[in-house]
C-alpha cells in the first residue's frame, strides 16, 4: 500500500473490505516486482517477494518473456484511488530513460532522493480502467476547440494567446503556447490566473454567453478546482490546453510516452511498463522539473484518447494498446456460472476487484476476496476463474502478444 496525500481514505479500504475510514489516505496498491515495492509472494506458509520468486527460477517463471525482457517481469499492475488530482505529468520514451537514468547516476543522485526523475531505465506507457466514474486531464486537445475554449472565457488577457494558437493550429502552436505558459515569471503568472479564474466563474454562471457552441463546463470547473488547490501554480492554465476526460466504470485511457496528463478522481485497475519514472510539471508539492518535462512532452493532440473494451468471449473484455509489455483481460463472473478459461501469454497477474473468485488449475484451488491478487508463472497451465457467493470481477494482467 502506497499512502499519498491525493489517495482515498475510503476507496481502497472498501474494496478490500476494512474498516473506513482507513488511519491515512490510500493512493496505490502495488502488484509486480518493480524494486521500489515488489509484491510478497505467499506460499507454503512463507513468503517472498516477487522479485526474489523471479530471480530464483527465472526461466521456469518467466518463460520466453525471460529472453525478451532481460530477466525481468515487464509490467507493473496497481489499484489506484484519487480523491484529489495527481500531478501534472508525463512518462518518457524508453531512450529519453535510459539516458536521463545514466545521466543522473553519473551525476551520483541518490535513487531515493526527492529531486531524482529517473529511478529506473525503463519506459511506462499505460492503460488505467476505470472501476468506478474516473475523472482526468489528458493529452492535448486538437487546437481549433482550445482556441474555441479560450475565446469563451472572454478574458482579454487570453486574447494574445487565442491569437497565438489560432495562427499556428498545430502542435508546434501547442509547444509554443504551453512553453510560454509553463515558464511564466510568477509576477505575471499572478496577475494573469486571477482575471482567468474571473472569467472562468463567469462563464459557468451562464454557458456558451460568448457565443461558443460548446459548453466547456467541465473544463472550466476543473481549473477552478485546480486554482484552488494550487494558487499560483502554472499548470492550472495548462489545464486549459488538455483533454477533459469522463471514464464510466469499464472504460480505459491508454497514455504513450510524452502525453502530458493528470489523474483528478476516482479509483482503478492501472497497467504499465514495469517503470516509476515521472516527470512533473505543477500541481504538486513534489519535485518539478520543467525543463526536462518539455524534454519529453508529445505535443500532437490526443484526438481518440478512450480505450472501450473488446468483447472476448461469453463475459470477458480485452483492451487493445500497442504496448508489448503488457495485455489487460476483465471477466464479469456470474453467480453460479460455470468456471472460465484464463488465457495469457505467458506469467500473469490475476487481480480481484469485486466479489470473491475462485482460481483452479487440476485439483488446487486459490480463493481470492476483493483486493487479493495471484501470481501465474509461465508454466501454470489450464488456470480456470469462478465466482463464489455472487457475481464477481476478475482483471488478467499479462505479457502482450
Amino acid at each position: 500500500m502506497r499512502s499519498y496525500a491525493w489517495g482515498s481514505r475510503t476507496a481502497l479500504a472498501q474494496l478490500c473490505g476494512r474498516e473506513v475510514p482507513s488511519a491515512h489516505p490510500e493512493a496505490e496498491l502495488w502488484f509486480g516486482a518493480h524494486p521500489a515495492d515488489p509484491a510478497l509472494v505467499c506460499a507454503n506458509g512463507s513468503s517472498r517477494s516477487l522479485l526474489e520468486v523471479i530471480d530464483a527460477a527465472t526461466d521456469r517463471e518467466l518463460g520466453a518473456v525471460a529472453a525478451v525482457f532481460d530477466g525481468r517481469l515487464p509490467f507493473l499492475v496497481k489499484i489506484l484511488a484519487a480523491e484529489e488530482p495527481l500531478s501534472l505529468q508525463a512518462h518518457p520514451s524508453a531512450d529519453q530513460a535510459r539516458h536521463g537514468f545514466e545521466r543522473e547516476n553519473a551525476a551520483r543522485v541518490p535513487l531515493d532522493s526527492p529531486m531524482r526523475n529517473y529511478r529506473d531505465n525503463n519506459h511506462k506507457p499505460e492503460l488505467v480502467v476505470a472501476l468506478d466514474r474516473f475523472e482526468a486531464l489528458a493529452g492535448f486537445r486538437a487546437p481549433p476547440r482550445t482556441v474555441e475554449l479560450l475565446e469563451a472565457l472572454a478574458v482579454p488577457e487570453l486574447d494574445r494567446y487565442a491569437k497565438l494558437l489560432a495562427a499556428q493550429p498545430d502542435s508546434d502552436g501547442l509547444r509554443t503556447l504551453f512553453t510560454t505558459w509553463i515558464t511564466l515569471p510568477q509576477a505575471i503568472l499572478e496577475t494573469l490566473l486571477p482575471k482567468v479564474l474571473e472569467g472562468g466563474i463567469r462563464y459557468l454562471a451562464n454557458p456558451g454567453s460568448a457565443g461558443g457552441t460548446q459548453d466547456f463546463s467541465a473544463e472550466v470547473r476543473t481549473v477552478l478546482e485546480l486554482a484552488e488547490g494550487y494558487p499560483g501554480d502554472a499548470g492550472v492554465l495548462a489545464a486549459l490546453l488538455l483533454n477533459r476526460i469522463t471514464l464510466e466504470p469499464g472504460q480505459g485511457l491508454f497514455l504513450a510516452a510524452g502525453s502530458l496528463h493528470a489523474y483528478l478522481r476516482g479509483i482503478g485497475v492501472e497497467i504499465m511498463a514495469n517503470s516509476d519514472n515521472v516527470l512533473r510539471g505543477g500541481l504538486t508539492p513534489k519535485h518539478v522539473d520543467v525543463p526536462e518535462l518539455l524534454r519529453v512532452l508529445d505535443f500532437e493532440p490526443l484526438r481518440e484518447p478512450i480505450v472501450e473494451a473488446e468483447p472476448a468471449g461469453p463475459d470477458s473484455y480485452n483492451y487493445r494498446t500497442p504496448a508489448p509489455e503488457f495485455a489487460l483481460r476483465r471477466f464479469e463472473l456470474g453467480a453460479g456460472a460455470p468456471a472460465v478459461p484464463i488465457p495469457r501469454t505467458g506469467p500473469g497477474i490475476m487481480l480481484v476487484t469485486a466479489g470473491t473468485v475462485r482460481l483452479s488449475q487440476g485439483t488446487e484451488d486459490l480463493t481470492l476476496a476483493a483486493g487479493g491478487a495471484a501470481w501465474i508463472s509461465a508454466s501454470d497451465t489450464d488456470i480456470h476463474a469462478r465466482a463464489v457467493d455472487g457475481a464477481a470481477q476478475l482483471f488478467c494482467a499479462c505479457v502482450g502478444e
